[in-house]
């Protein structure tokens, strides 16, 4: 009896411990989401495991069978994060920043995107090569 008390406290602290180095700010959510389901999943294997005189075994088995589902679930959010990332890396590379120096001498940066050969200002205008500064001024500048 003791044994097994022993051994499901230590379940659960491993759990727990999967659950507060899973808080870290550079843990990926397959990270957090394994260790909250394996300290979920020690929790209910302890209860479950003690209904049928095994709560060492319920646990253990809880402790994994949750991890990995938490796993799992968790690393479908880092694949969906991952890829805006990666869509926003996309777009950014098609900016292309031009300052025009106005009358007074101050600049003004024009943010053109790249769409094919051809360039888009800020107001929707299209050029076919990649704009100088005196085509923007009249445009933006003053």
């Amino acid at each position: 009896m003791v044994k097994k008390l022993v051994t499901s406290l230590i379940v659960i602290a491993l759990g727990f411990g999967f659950v507060v180095t899973g808080g870290c700010e550079s843990s990926s959510d397959a990270q957090k989401g394994a260790g909250l389901g394996a300290l979920a999943g020690a929790g209910l294997g302890a209860i479950i495991g003690h209904q049928s005189g095994n709560t060492a075994e319920g646990a253990l088995i809880g402790t994994a069978v949750g991890g990995g589902a938490g796993y799992i679930a968790g690393n479908e959010s880092d694949k969906k994060q991952t890829q805006a990332e990666i869509d926003s890396l996309r777009a950014e590379q098609d900016v292309v920043t031009v300052w025009i120096t106005n009358s007074n001498g101050s600049k003004i940066p024009i943010r053109l995107r790249k769409s094919g050969p051809n360039f888009i200002g800020p107001k929707g205008e299209l050029y076919s090569t990649m704009p100088t500064e005196e085509q923007l001024r009249p445009v933006y500048g003053f």
